[in-house]
Formats: structure tokens, sequence, C-alpha cells
């Protein structure tokens, strides 16, 4: 049984983190995006060691985080993710986290 879909984010100052749990598809990137993006933040670490799904929408909204936070992002990948960004050729990238 897959795991729903959740987000917890807290915001310090300019730097927010947002735990992600369950499926990232076309259902979900979207609200992954908009957890990731709230007024006056600068700073991003993005919690995906919970996601057990993670597709191309999920990698659109990574690439467009990348636009957002040129700098200034950290990605913590679960092993789904991981994979995924690893044949998407995106496993090399400065913003993730390597395990």
């Amino acid at each position: 049984m897959d795991q729903e879909f959740s987000t917890r984010v807290s915001q310090a100052g300019d730097q927010v983190t947002v735990w992600v749990a369950g499926e990232v598809d076309m259902a979900t990137a979207d609200l992954m995006y908009k957890a990731a993006t709230p007024e006056g933040v600068r700073e991003l670490t993005l919690d995906l060691t919970g996601v057990t799904f993670f597709d191309s929408a999920g990698i659109h909204a990574l690439i467009r985080l990348t636009g957002r936070y040129p700098e200034a992002m950290t990605v913590l990948p679960s092993h789904a993710v991981r994979r995924v960004l690893d044949i998407a050729g995106l496993g090399d990238q400065g913003w993730l986290s390597r395990p």
C-alpha cells in the first residue's frame, strides 16, 4: 500500500525546510513546489527521504526550484528519488545530497 502524499514545512527567517512523503507525481508535484516556495525565503532544504514514488512531474518541480534557489538548495533523496534522478542524468547535481 502506497503512502499518501504529505508535506511538512518549517520556516526560520529566510530558510525553509520541507519534508515530503508519499508519491510525487502529476497530481502532487505542484503541491510540493508551492510548499517549498513561501514568501521571503532564500534557502531551501527539501527532504525527500519519505518519498516512495517520483516521476517526471517531480523532476520538473525540482528544476523549477533550482531556478528559485540557484545557489541555496539542498535535496535529500530517498532511494526511489535517487534512482529516478540518476536515470534522468541528474544524479551529479550540486544540490543533490550524497548518501
